[in-house]
């Protein structure tokens, strides 16, 4: 069974957020809130928080940003998982990624079924790698942003969680590029 090594030193990551909607403003974000004070409580820094609609030119350019940029270890996404017309996270994504992590949203999917039964097959939450930069989308309500970082992020993303975890890959994301 998975654990927490207190003898492995802890190493935080730097995370960048984005909730994707065309209705959540500052004021009203509470997913991208509960994410944002799960990752500083868990001892990571914030790299960055932004809201994005919900427009797949627009989350791409904000990914390829963050992608891009050496500060930056981790993207999360909180919204635009759901079937709708507007709901385009999945599709923004798959515009980026070099190689999907499949089990994370299967795994999302059995956690959330436990919570809210069959309504979990709406939800198009996923993960995967970009330039060396992980990369997870959620959905957006604030439960969903609890159970995926709760049950999930926050022990992969934990450099100390045994058998093995996602920081200890962090040095060899980028080796296909090596010549």
């Amino acid at each position: 069974m998975s654990r927490i090594d207190e003898s492995r030193a802890f190493l935080p990551v730097r995370i960048a957020i984005a909730t994707i909607s065309d209705t959540r403003t500052a004021e009203n974000d509470t997913s991208g809130d509960a994410l944002a004070a799960r990752v500083t409580a868990a001892g990571h820094e914030l790299a960055a928080c932004a809201i994005i609609k919900d427009d797949a030119g627009l989350i791409e350019t904000a990914l390829r940003g963050w992608i891009a940029d050496p500060a930056v270890d981790v993207v999360i996404t909180t919204g635009g998982t759901g079937v709708t017309g507007r709901d385009v996270t999945p599709e923004a994504f798959e515009r980026v990624l070099e190689k999907k992590i499949e089990g994370f949203g299967e795994l999302f999917r059995m956690l959330s079924y436990a919570k809210i039964g069959t309504s979990t097959m709406q939800s198009r939450a996923l993960g995967g790698v970009a330039n060396g930069t992980y990369l997870f989308a959620l959905p957006g309500s604030t439960g969903a942003v609890k159970d995926g970082w709760d049950d999930i992020l926050r022990f992969q993303l934990d450099s100390r969680h045994r058998p093995c975890n996602l920081v200890e890959l962090m040095p060899r994301l980028k080796e296909h590029f090596k010549a």
